[in-house]
């Protein structure tokens, strides 16, 4: 399986709307992965004894999974914590999930500061790199299940726009520029 990722639409409609342009722009796992985003296809029906995801979890030293089960009625105060998740920022960290139940929408920013809009459902494991601006909502079900991953004690610390000083942005904005120098050469 793939991941399905486009080009938003801008709008002021219902952010759980998918936003596709007309006709729609999709963007490639290649192009992602040129944004610094990773992706892997699990068997969401063995996220709690998966060897393949054991082996993600020891090869990038992910030592810290929780479940985050967000819809309306297993969330205090859900709509404000939903717009809080809209709300386009940074971490210092990756940005690992796993969904295991229900769709959302990770929004990243390309290098030409474009809304690329990433459906993520069952059996979909993102880790977005930290420094990107993103931002997370569900889709009109207003149900999913996340496994949240981590390098160590967890830090939920978003840090929103604009942030171009922050460590993490300079660190992924270096990377993008050596990224483009050698595929220039």
């Amino acid at each position: 399986m793939a991941i399905q990722a486009w080009f938003m639409q801008e709008s002021d409609d219902d952010q759980r709307l998918p936003h596709h342009k007309n006709p729609p722009e999709f963007v490639s796992m290649e192009q992602l992965a040129d944004l610094g985003v990773l992706y892997w296809y699990l068997d969401p029906n063995k996220f709690e004894n998966d060897p393949e995801l054991d082996n993600i979890r020891q090869s990038r030293g992910y030592s810290y999974t929780d479940l985050l089960d967000l819809r309306p009625e297993k969330v205090e105060n859900y709509e404000q914590k939903l717009k809080n998740f809209y709300t386009e920022h940074i971490h210092a960290d990756e940005e690992i999930r796993y969904c295991v139940e229900g769709c959302g929408y990770f929004d990243v920013r390309n290098n030409d500061d474009r809304w690329i809009r990433i459906l993520i459902k069952p059996g979909d494991l993102i880790v977005l790199p930290a420094g990107i601006y993103h931002r997370f909502t569900l889709d009109t079900n207003n149900y999913i299940k996340l496994m949240r991953l981590f390098v160590g004690e967890p830090v939920w610390t978003p840090f929103n726009r604009p942030q171009e000083d922050h460590p993490a942005r300079k660190d992924y904005i270096k990377g993008m520029i050596e990224k483009i120098g050698l595929e220039a050469h």
